[in-house]
């Protein structure tokens, strides 16, 4: 690890933690156009997402991915929220590129590179996973679907993984073959979700479990149904199989079935996975991120006996948070703030700051109005040393729970600040803010319960 390296614009915010400090630099939203080029891919749905009104975009796994369906004088993003909790939604997600591990080794090689113990991912399962370097960074996080007992799909987030995953393989040590295939994803979101899929597949989709996964055929088209999605509202995610023929044959049926319910084509919801404590690659958490920075300690097993890429630098971060401390300058951690509603996605790591001292001292990630609680929402990285000082509970997962009286300013842009010029209050709130109808594996055991687990 470097020394202690401060960042230059904002010297405050210690990141000798990271070799490429994030760029704090306050850019704004720039009134530029995002250039529609080849060298960019264009998903087996984009042109069907256009038709729905698409009109802002960004880009994602190299692909153009987007962000806004509804116009502003429409209702916009708060019609988008309520299309989403109170209906359901259609969201394009082919972004969420397939890579496929297959051949005699393929369990053997997944839990080798996965933290989790794949050995307990059953056939036509799935989980959520990361993978970690053998600094323990994070490399990806995804669903890990199994649809064949020799068969794996990493359904990924926003980093090259199909090129880590093959180096892994070099050597020759693993049989298996692995390549990104032709499936593309759509996710059907929302509390009539469940609805709109009976309709479709009929009612064996009731049988699915929370990341069970079911084949079906929609528009005379095989497709693999799971029951997951990145919303924390009900949902299913549909695998179109052959995705670049078989786009419109799919797509088509399924937003006059979103329609029929009240639904329509909407972006993913970047304000309502804040709300459920939903991760974000990238933004929240990068390759320099400790699982144990992000609330994704207990993707790191006890009991895994099995050798698997950064466990041995993972092990030691445990136990060294077991014995009391911290191996890291910042902790991510939920944060409930003041100012007018955010409701656009935020274009920069807004400065978190101690309001004691005044001093820049973190930063936040992600940041959203959550109508629900009447307040803005954030995940922010904030010193862990500030959170030591007021808690005797470790800075493990289980921090996420606990009452923690530490509040902070946030430097938010002026159209949001209360006072121009001054950081909103911001206080340390228990994630996730609103409750997922399907909660993690950690937040099952927070709420001492049991049963399948993502």
């Amino acid at each position: 690890m470097p020394g202690d390296r401060r960042h230059p614009n904002h010297p405050g915010v210690d990141q000798s933690d990271r070799t490429v400090p994030r760029n704090l630099r306050q850019t704004g939203d720039a009134d530029v156009d995002l250039a529609i080029s080849t060298r960019v891919r264009k998903s087996p749905f984009w042109h069907l997402s256009v038709e729905e009104g698409c009109h802002r975009a960004t880009v994602y796994n190299h692909m153009y991915h987007p962000r806004a369906f509804i116009d502003p004088e429409d209702g916009g993003p708060e019609a988008e929220y309520e299309l989403l909790v109170d209906h359901v939604a259609l969201w394009d997600v082919a972004v969420e590129r397939q890579i496929r591990v297959r051949g005699p080794d393929a369990e053997a090689f997944v839990d080798y590179v996965i933290t989790r113990d794949a050995t307990e991912i059953e056939t036509m399962r799935g989980k959520y996973a990361i993978c970690c370097d053998r600094d323990g960074g994070i490399l990806n996080d995804f669903v890990l679907l199994r649809p064949d007992d020799d068969e794996f799909w990493f359904s990924i987030a926003d980093s090259d993984l199909l090129l880590w995953l093959r180096g892994v393989t070099v050597d020759n040590r693993f049989e298996v073959d692995v390549d990104e295939i032709d499936v593309s994803p759509v996710q059907i979101q929302g509390p009539k979700s469940p609805d709109v899929m009976e309709s479709l597949v009929g009612e064996a989709v009731e049988d699915v479990p929370y990341y069970g996964l079911l084949d079906a055929t929609i528009g005379g088209v095989p497709v693999l149904v799971s029951r997951t999605g990145f919303s924390g509202e009900a949902g299913f995610e549909i695998y179109v199989r052959e995705a670049t023929e078989n786009a419109e044959a799919v797509w088509n049926p399924v937003l006059e079935t979103v329609e029929d319910h009240g639904g329509g084509a909407a972006p993913v919801n970047g304000r309502r996975r804040i709300a459920a404590g939903i991760l974000s690659l990238g933004q929240d958490v990068d390759h320099e991120t400790s699982p144990f920075q992000v609330n994704l300690g207990y993707q790191v097993p006890d009991d895994k006996a099995a050798e698997y890429v950064g466990k041995a630098e993972l092990e030691r971060q445990k136990e060294v948070i077991e014995n009391g401390g911290f191996p890291f300058t910042h902790k991510l951690v939920g944060l409930k703030m003041g100012g007018e509603p955010i409701l656009e996605w935020p274009p920069d790591y807004w400065l978190v700051s101690d309001p004691k001292t005044g001093e820049e001292c973190g930063y936040l990630t992600s940041a959203g109005w959550n109508p629900e609680l009447g307040t803005n929402v954030g995940l922010g990285f904030v010193p862990a040393a500030t959170l030591q000082a007021a808690t005797d509970v470790p800075l493990d997962d289980s921090i996420y729970n606990a009452d923690v009286d530490v509040e902070f300013g946030v430097h938010l842009p002026e159209e949001y600040a209360e006072v121009p010029g001054e950081p909103v209050r911001a206080t340390v709130a228990n994630v996730p803010f609103r409750a997922s109808v399907n909660p993690s594996a950690r937040e099952r055991a927070d709420r001492h319960a049991d049963g399948t687990d993502g």
